[in-house]
Formats: C-alpha cells, sequence, structure tokens
C-alpha cells in the first residue's frame, strides 16, 4: 500500500465553483471580522477543485439574480467581469419552421435587474479573490474518496497520479493525500462522485429522489448587430416537441458573443434522445439560421441539472459535513436558476462552519444549524415557494402546465404536499414501445448521418473538439461499467444503447466483433464531467469516478 501524505485544516472545501468559492470568501470575511472584535478563532480553510485551474470546467453564458453576490461581495460589479444587465427578455414557442411568441410568460421566467455572465470568467474572477485573501487553494486535485469513520466525514482523499490503465503505478506515480478537516464542505456540482457516496453511506437522500435535465450549450461569435449583449431569448415546443418539459436558450454577451443551448430532460422515454444531435436540429430553424448566419462557432460544453427542488434535496449536514449549490440540488427550476442559490447556500454553510468551530464541536446536531438557517433564508423560501414545479412535469408539458395553475393557486403546493418523481431513467422505455424500431442502430457507424442537416450544424466530435477536454489516456478509465455484457445483450436489445445518444460527447460506441456481435468500447478522453451517463443508464451500472487530477474539459476566457 503506498504511503499517502496526510494534510490537516480546519475547513476543506471540495470544488472551486461559484458555492465552494462564496463559502471560502465568506467565512474569511466573518474571521476577519471577528479579529476586529477581538474574538477569532486562528482556523485554516482549504479549497480542493478537480479542473487544471479554477473555471476550466464551467463554460461561459448564465444569466444570473444578483441578490446572493450583493450580500457576499458589495459593490461587486464595479470589479467582476459581467456581461451587463439583461435588456430585453423574450419567449416564444418553436414549430419546425415557426415562431409564435408566448402570450404568458410566468413572472418567473421575467429576467430584468438579473446579470449576464461569463460565468467562465466570473468563477476565475472569485478565484482570484479567494487566493488574494491567502485562502489555500489547489487545483487539479480531484477528491477521490470520502475518510468516513462510521457516520462522520473527516476529509477527503484526493486521487493517484501516474497510474496506468490497468491502476498499476508509472514512473512518475504519485500517491493521493489524506486532507482531513474538521468540517468538510462537499460542492462538487451536479451529482458529485463524493456527494453521491456520502449520501448513500449515511442515508441522507430527499423525500424524492433527484431528477435532472441535460444541457448542451455553444458560444458563437456573430456578426456584428445579430444579436445584441443583455438581450435573453427562451424557447419551448421544437425539437423537443410539444407534450416534453425543457427548450433553448439564448444570451446575448459583449464582443458578440452568444451563448446559445438547449435543456433536454432525462426522463424523456425515446431511448435514442441525444441532446447534441437536437442542439444542431434547433440552429436549423429559421429564427437561429439568421442569427447564426456569417458567425464562428467557438466553444462547447455540457451538464447536467438539478431540477427535482426542495423535496429532491438530500439532508444538507451531518457529522463533520455539509453539502451545498448544485450538489446540495439548489436549483430552482421554475426560474432556470441556480447560481444565487448555490451562492447563499455557501455562506450560510460558512456562518455555520465558523459557529461549530468555535463551539469546538462539529457534530450533526450543530451543523443542523446550516439546513435551518436554509429554510430560513430567502433563498430556502424562494426554492420552497416551487416546491413541487418540476415534479408537475414528468407526466409532460401539458400536466405540467395544470400542475403549475394548481400550484399558483395555492403557494406551491398543488395536488400534492410532496408530489412523488421517480428517477429518470426508470421513464425509459424499450425501443419496440417507442415506434423506434427501425431506427435503433446497433453501431455509430450504422447511424445514417453524422450530423442533422443544416449549414451550422457540426458533428458530435466536432463540438467536443471545442470543449478542449482531454485526459491521459494511460490511465484507470474513470467510467466505471459494472457489466459490460448487459451494454451487448439485453440493453442492445431492448434499447439500442441509448448511452450512445444521451451522452454529449460521444464517450460510448458499440463495436462491431468479427463474430458480428458488438461490445462496449469507452472513449474517456473525450469525457465533458457532465455525469449524464451517471443518471441516464437504464441498466444502473455505469459510475463515474474522478479522472487523473486536471482532466477535462478546459473552457477558456474567450
Amino acid at each position: 500500500m503506498a504511503e499517502r501524505e496526510t494534510l490537516e485544516t480546519d475547513v476543506l472545501i471540495v470544488g472551486a465553483g461559484p458555492a465552494g468559492l462564496a463559502a471560502a470568501l465568506h467565512l474569511h470575511k466573518l474571521l476577519q471580522d471577528a479579529k476586529a472584535s477581538g474574538a477569532a478563532p486562528e482556523l485554516s480553510i482549504m479549497v480542493i477543485e478537480k479542473a487544471s485551474e479554477v473555471g476550466a470546467h464551467i463554460l461561459s453564458g448564465a444569466v444570473m439574480d444578483p441578490r446572493a453576490m450583493d450580500e457576499l461581495w458589495p459593490g461587486w460589479k464595479a470589479e467582476a467581469p459581467v456581461e451587463g444587465e439583461v435588456t430585453s427578455d423574450d419567449m416564444y414557442f418553436l414549430t419546425k419552421k415557426g415562431k409564435y411568441p408566448v402570450p404568458f410568460v410566468p413572472p418567473a421566467m421575467h429576467n430584468k435587474g438579473n446579470t449576464i455572465l461569463s460565468l467562465n470568467r466570473f468563477v476565475r474572477w472569485m478565484g482570484k479573490k479567494v487566493e488574494e485573501k491567502g485562502i489555500d487553494l489547489f487545483t487539479g486535485f480531484p477528491g477521490a474518496e470520502p475518510i468516513l469513520e462510521g457516520a462522520r466525514l473527516c476529509g477527503v482523499r484526493t486521487g493517484d497520479k501516474g497510474l496506468d490503465k490497468d491502476g498499476k503505478p508509472k514512473s512518475n506515480f504519485e500517491a493521493g493525500m489524506d486532507i482531513r478537516a474538521k468540517v468538510t464542505i462537499l460542492a462538487e456540482g451536479t451529482r458529485g462522485s463524493l456527494t453521491k457516496v456520502v449520501v448513500n453511506r449515511l442515508a441522507l437522500q430527499g423525500e424524492n429522489p433527484q431528477i435532472y435535465s441535460t444541457g448542451v450549450k455553444e458560444i458563437w461569435r456573430l456578426k456584428e448587430g445579430r444579436f445584441p449583449a443583455g438581450k435573453v431569448v427562451h424557447t419551448m415546443g421544437w425539437p423537443l416537441g410539444i407534450n416534453v418539459y425543457g427548450g433553448s436558450f439564448a444570451y446575448g454577451m459583449k464582443d458578440n458573443l452568444l451563448s446559445l443551448g438547449l435543456v433536454v430532460p432525462l426522463d424523456l422515454p425515446n431511448p435514442l434522445t441525444d441532446p447534441q444531435w437536437l442542439l444542431q436540429e434547433l440552429k436549423s430553424h429559421p429564427y437561429f439560421r439568421g442569427i447564426l448566419e456569417g458567425g464562428e462557432l467557438l466553444r462547447y460544453g455540457g451538464k447536467t441539472i438539478p431540477e427535482g427542488g426542495w423535496w429532491s434535496q438530500p439532508r444538507m449536514a451531518f457529522d463533520g459535513g455539509m453539502i451545498v449549490g448544485d450538489a446540495a440540488g439548489a436549483l430552482n427550476a421554475q426560474r432556470l436558476k441556480g447560481i444565487h442559490l448555490a451562492i447563499k447556500s455557501g455562506m450560510l454553510a460558512a456562518e455555520t462552519a465558523l459557529e461549530a468551530l468555535k463551539k469546538g464541536d462539529t457534530g450533526a446536531s450543530t451543523l443542523a444549524a446550516y439546513p435551518t438557517r436554509w429554510k430560513e433564508s430567502w433563498a430556502g423560501k424562494e426554492l420552497w415557494g416551487v416546491r413541487n414545479f418540476r415534479q408537475g412535469f414528468q407526466g409532460g408539458f401539458i400536466a405540467g402546465g395544470f400542475h403549475y395553475v394548481l400550484q399558483q393557486l395555492t403557494g406551491g403546493r398543488g395536488l400534492h404536499a410532496i408530489h412523488p418523481v421517480q428517477e429518470d431513467h426508470t421513464h425509459v422505455r424499450p425501443a419496440v414501445e417507442s415506434n423506434l424500431a427501425g431506427e435503433v442502430w446497433l453501431t455509430l457507424d450504422d447511424r445514417p448521418a453524422k450530423k442533422p442537416p443544416g449549414e451550422h450544424s457540426v458533428d458530435k466530435l466536432s463540438d467536443v473538439y471545442l470543449s478542449g477536454t482531454k485526459h491521459e489516456e494511460n490511465q484507470p478509465c474513470h467510467l466505471k461499467v459494472a457489466d459490460t455484457s448487459i451494454c451487448a445483450t439485453k440493453c442492445r436489445e431492448t434499447y439500442g444503447n441509448p448511452c450512445m445518444y444521451f451522452c454529449p460527447a460521444q464517450v460510448y460506441e458499440m463495436t462491431r466483433q468479427k463474430d458480428g456481435s458488438t461490445k462496449l468500447h469507452i472513449n474517456a478522453s473525450n469525457c465533458v464531467h457532465c455525469k449524464t451517463c451517471d443518471i441516464a443508464d437504464p441498466y444502473g451500472i455505469i459510475t463515474w469516478v474522478t479522472p487523473e487530477g486536471g482532466g477535462g474539459p478546459q473552457y477558456t476566457d474567450l
């Protein structure tokens, strides 16, 4: 067994996204305020991030409610890289060729007063502020395993470096470290691998399972005047269909940049649903085709979005640890907003951590002040008000609209005190039942076309190239498939291997063997860390774990 270095810190924050960085900045501020009054303990704070640098796994383009940032960093707009305020806000229903204004736009979808960001640039700015405060921030350090002693989280073991694909040490092998902490804050983002383990082992699941969508996004540089900075557009309908929850978004940014994306729910019955393909189809619509004409495609990326809301949130505090941000399901699906909730959750966790460390008690009963703070805060009240929103759409968009009206009349309740949901992968139907038998391709080479028609359409590998994703080739595969024989038999015969389609990065392929059978091949180096496979696999046999430190997409500042 390799010898591992042990580091100790008072507060360990896993993940340098908005929630984790907000927790670090707020905790530092609280300590400085306490020092001014002579009541500050000496505390160490450490942030670890799996990406090669802060922001490398976060793609540009977002609309943020500024409320939490106003609390965290008064005057932030004068310092931070922002694209500007929302100046216009439109919503359309699309048919294949038509565009119709939505007659009634729900107040939750009004974006006036919100801020358009390049989230990539914004998170990098937050990371610099963390470093300026003297807080230890280490990139390229993936949290590989939680250090659990009974029901207590005592820290995190970082991933080994320098293992070959068979798990054997290479000449540059370096064992991961054990980082032990009095309080560990899990801020890993959606479907965090450590969070998943901790939630399952400690039985922290919410009343409902978490449910998700996959968002795919491209960044374009447009011809002058095609889509002004500050303009926000959302659409529903085509190419997803009239009775499907989800839709597209387009955000105008500075320097003629456009963030264009599509949000595709993972509870659809069609096993061939392909988010990247659908995004290409969207670009062929006359409205978007005109906007993109003469433009240049610059970046591509994908991520999953936790949409279950209040009832899908795990228990957010336990012995030695707390969960914040997307990892805790802190997202308002009705508003399509989560950054402000992530930041606020990080701040509340920081307040609780300081209080617990002052008392010298970081057990579950003391850290339970964090979920109490969450429930009493404006952020918790916002999420409570939409507690049954997304669940109502598991029966389709039309049923969801009915539930939405009832919820508006009953303060967010609707027909059910807790509207039940099923995990996304349970909704997938066999290909024959979906009337898709003639469209199921046994390998990607059998697919009639690599991309939909249209001058702006690109195939999946071309988009993946624009994500900049890279992984050390000779390392253990970070996509663990428990039984690959299922892929070549039951999954192929029943569903047509949906992993070939739901993955937005062409990681999974079925290769034809000489005897006519097929075998799963995993292109792990393509992975953009969206976690869709960990969620949508109908047999639940795929597990996403962290690759060697620094691997993954390399989203760069534009």
